[in-house]
């Protein structure tokens, strides 16, 4: 099947320190496309995939599973990591699972990650039934475009592959299980008013990881796909700020460096 206008993967060779950006469940590349160009516009290395059954129809996606997407990030990283000195890993709602899975799994090969609205686990009555349901029904209403801020499209499923949604729960439970694994500096920003991904998602991934550096940062003004909404600028920002704290002499931290002293020495 062709792919969605805007659901194309994006790929910008920069400098040594690479970042890997995860999309999230029935999204496309489109949600984080403008992060991704404005980190390679700051001279880093991006690499942002589309995920197995992803940025086509939604009936591709019910014969894929967290394993299968999974896999796709973790070639992205291994392949980011043979580029790059350092490579951070970003990730929105899934993506924040996919995220923490590879954190989890590949430990100081990831230098720190950002969370954006991670997803932990599908709730609600439907989650339950799932098992059954799916067999029964092929999907549901979806739950694109959670965006505060007008005009704006994620290039998303207008359904739920019911399959789908019952791989991801299960591997989500995956993912929760092996948080204390995560032990590298973490970025979390979430907004107040998400109508995806409830607080609690946020909640426990903080009371489970093992890292130390934490910082929170709430998005007062956007919804679910915040990457898109009025916080996006905040997002970036603070995604950048981050890598250049912790990598301060390659890429990202060197460049900002030079601006510091280009400031202090300019008029």
């Amino acid at each position: 099947m062709p792919v969605l206008p805007g659901a194309e993967p994006y790929r910008h060779e920069g400098g040594d320190v690479g970042v890997l950006l995860c999309h999230g469940f029935t999204g496309s590349p489109g949600s984080l496309r403008p992060w991704g160009e404005y980190l390679a516009a700051r001279g880093l290395t991006v690499s942002l995939p589309l995920l197995p059954g992803h940025g086509t129809r939604w009936q591709d996606m019910q014969v894929t599973g967290g394993e299968d997407w999974y896999a796709e990030v973790d070639r992205e990283l291994r392949a980011l990591s043979r580029r790059c000195e350092r490579v951070f890993v970003f990730g929105l709602s899934m993506g924040g699972a996919l995220t923490l899975r590879l954190a989890a799994r590949h430990g100081d090969a990831v230098s720190g990650i950002v969370l954006v609205n991670p997803a932990n686990r599908v709730h609600g009555v439907m989650a339950h039934a799932l098992p059954v349901v799916r067999h029964l029904v092929p999907s549901k209403a979806g739950l694109a475009n959670d965006i505060a801020k007008d005009g704006m499209d994620e290039v998303a499923y207008d359904r739920v592959p019911l399959h789908a949604a019952h791989a991801l729960r299960r591997f989500l439970s995956v993912v929760d299980r092996d948080l204390p694994q995560v032990t590298q500096p973490v970025l979390l920003l979430r907004s107040p008013r998400d109508h995806v991904v409830p607080p609690a998602d946020s909640a426990r991934i903080l009371g489970r990881i093992s890292s130390t550096d934490v910082t929170e940062v709430l998005l007062e003004q956007s919804y679910h796909v915040a990457t898109l909404d009025h916080d996006a600028e905040r997002i970036f920002e603070e995604s950048h700020a981050f890598i250049g704290r912790l990598a301060p002499g390659t890429g990202a931290g060197a460049a900002r460096d030079r601006d510091k002293e280009g400031s202090s020495s300019g008029g």
